[in-house]
């Protein structure tokens, strides 16, 4: 059922705290890969707020999460602290010698990480493996993934994109967190990919534009997915790097972010103050 506008409002109140645990990570060490956490963090919200039926990471036949673009993990962490599924206070570990939360999620360190993943151009491919094998035992649990649109040029994205197709992997949803930027500039500049949504058609899927930071638009999507019966969905959702942080939005420097005290103190009263604007609507 779409989600009305009470819910509407909590889910964005959810990625507002989320991204608020996003500068509470920076509080412990401030530096890290906040740009594309950032522009994907509304998008991984709606995933778990509303595209799964159940956050329960040990449910048999749970709805699975994947962070293709494994160096965002920070939203991801914000997300699962939000969710209740790992500790707030995990957060305020990172950057520590052994912590739960690496620069990478690793399934062996946190509940709730279902793969290894950052090595770019994986996380497609581990989650048709998942998205078969759901099929095959009659389940109607749906794989996400989340990739960045940086990582699209990695070869083994389109082999995965050729098997989800072949084996008609309608329970398979990736969003492309295309924010335009990456490392080392514009995406347009260090490798071309678009027009993505053609080039996903081309290999057999169905797919859509949208908003990637409008909550709405998440959550249209998600309520039509599949798009097409017997097709993989492909969700291309422009986004702004390092939305939230008015220092950083829309720049290359966004990318991995080492803030002043200044810098973050600043961040940290515009993310309290939305949160703020945000319960006073739901």
């Amino acid at each position: 059922m779409p989600a009305n506008t009470q819910e509407s409002a909590e889910l964005r109140l959810h990625a507002a705290r989320a991204r608020r645990n996003v500068l509470r990570m920076l509080e412990a060490h401030p530096a890290g890969h906040v740009g594309g956490a950032m522009s994907a963090i509304d998008i991984v919200t709606a995933i778990y707020f509303y595209g799964f039926r159940s956050i329960n990471p040990e449910a048999p036949q749970r709805d699975r999460f994947l962070l293709s673009a494994g160096h965002k993990a920070l939203a991801q962490y914000a997300v699962l602290a939000e969710a209740g599924v790992i500790p707030e206070e995990v957060l305020d570990t990172y950057g520590e010698l052994n912590s739960h939360i690496p620069g990478h999620p690793d399934m062996h360190l946190l509940r709730g990480i279902e793969a290894n993943t950052g090595a770019l151009g994986h996380g497609l491919p581990l989650a048709c493996g998942m998205a078969s094998a759901q099929k095959m035992s009659a389940s109607d649990a749906r794989v996400f993934v989340l990739m960045g649109d940086g990582e699209l040029p990695e070869g083994s994205n389109w082999e995965g994109a050729a098997m989800a197709a072949h084996r008609h992997l309608d329970n398979l949803v990736v969003f492309v967190d295309e924010n335009g930027l990456q490392i080392s500039g514009s995406t347009f500049d260090v490798m071309n990919m678009h027009p993505i949504a053609e080039k996903f058609r081309a290999f057999g899927w169905s797919a859509m534009h949208i908003d990637g930071n409008n909550m709405d638009h998440i959550v249209h999507a998600l309520d039509a997915c599949p798009l097409e019966p017997g097709k993989p969905t492909a969700i291309v959702a422009r986004t702004t790097k390092g939305c939230g942080i008015r220092e950083i939005a829309g720049t290359v420097a966004s990318h991995y972010w080492k803030p002043t005290k200044e810098q973050l103190q600043s961040a940290l009263e515009d993310a309290d103050q939305d949160i703020r604007a945000m319960e006073a609507i739901s």
